[in-house]
């Protein structure tokens, strides 16, 4: 029998499938050519950027995280109850801080984290295991977006997949997209749930003070990606001629954040180039915020249903249990 200290020392498996230099070149060349221009949101988490993001969930203004981990804990039976048993897929797991209260309360056949950054997964997956000796887990460095499949494996033989998505992190995807990721998840997990976890529309003063902290954290964190691609690309970005911006969109109930260009300027990737004008945006990411009735028309459209909602004592932000109608 293995005892709890020897399971302590153990390190999460790692499988790493984190896309080449090569397939981000063509994507930083599709969003430079955009107009406006945007590049994938993912871009902005290796590991310095997923450090930054962890930092920003910290601070005063941005709220959801530590409003999201607390209804977790609150409804973490109510929750378990209504999914039943499997594996616990999380994707986009980052620090991998909120599912702890899934692990007690549903005690799955094992976990299986998803996330974009290598060392940052690793870390986390590491950190959770010591937390929850109990529970088997596996990270697969990816983007869940594009994953075709999750890979085979032994934790996942013959079991039950429950998905977890929380952080309102559909958010950063438009909603074409967004419907095209909840159908993409329902290939992943094979006919189990989803618990979905999303923000809604706020005030636009707070919307805008927590995606633009005072401490300059989000201003850091979008210009890491400029220090990124240049590491990553030999591109020839100054991160001191783009200032920061967020503003929330009322009619399209989103908050876009921008690094905006300061000066005219050329930008150079390999044998690439691209003027930017002064004042001309580079679009990092969006975060959509879903009123309920908007999650369920949007879960509806991409062939789930709506089962339950859980929510804060504010109405804040909601967890929503889905089912696959097919």
């Amino acid at each position: 029998m293995t005892t709890t200290s020897q399971q302590t020392d153990q390190k999460p498996e790692l499988i790493d499938l984190h896309p080449p230099a090569a397939d981000m070149e063509q994507l930083v060349r599709i969003g430079l050519n955009r107009c406006p221009r945007q590049l994938p949101a993912w871009f902005l988490y290796d590991e310095e950027g997923s450090r930054l993001f962890d930092r920003i969930c910290e601070q005063p203004e941005y709220s959801l995280t530590r409003t999201e981990i607390a209804l977790l804990k609150s409804c973490a039976a109510e929750i378990a109850a209504a999914i039943g048993e499997g594996v616990i897929v999380e994707f986009g797991a980052g620090s991998a801080q909120k599912v702890g209260p899934l692990l007690n309360a549903i005690h799955p056949a094992a976990y299986v984290a998803l996330d974009i950054s290598a060392e940052h997964l690793g870390k986390a997956t590491t950190a959770l295991q010591q937390r929850h000796p109990e529970v088997p887990m596996l990270g697969i460095c990816c983007d869940h977006s594009t994953l075709t499949a999750v890979p085979e494996h032994p934790l996942l033989r013959n079991q039950r997949r429950i998905g977890f998505f929380p952080g309102s992190s559909l958010g950063n995807f438009e909603q074409h997209d967004a419907v095209h990721l909840l159908r993409h998840f329902k290939q992943l997990l094979k006919g189990g749930p989803l618990l979905l976890g999303l923000d809604q529309p706020k005030s636009e003063v707070r919307l805008e003070a927590a995606y633009n902290d005072a401490a300059g954290i989000s201003a850091a964190f979008a210009r890491n990606l400029l220090h990124r691609l240049n590491a990553d690309l030999g591109a020839n970005f100054d991160p001191q001629c783009f200032q920061y911006q967020a503003r929330w969109q009322a009619d399209q109930q989103r908050v876009q954040m921008a690094l905006i260009s300061s000066c005219d300027q050329v930008i150079r990737i390999a044998d690439d180039r691209w003027t930017f004008r002064c004042d001309e945006p580079l679009i990092t990411e969006y975060s959509v915020k879903y009123s309920p009735e908007r999650a369920v028309a949007l879960a509806q459209l991409a062939g789930w249903r709506w089962v339950r909602r859980w929510h804060d004592p504010d109405d804040d932000l909601s967890l929503h249990l889905l089912e696959p109608t097919d």
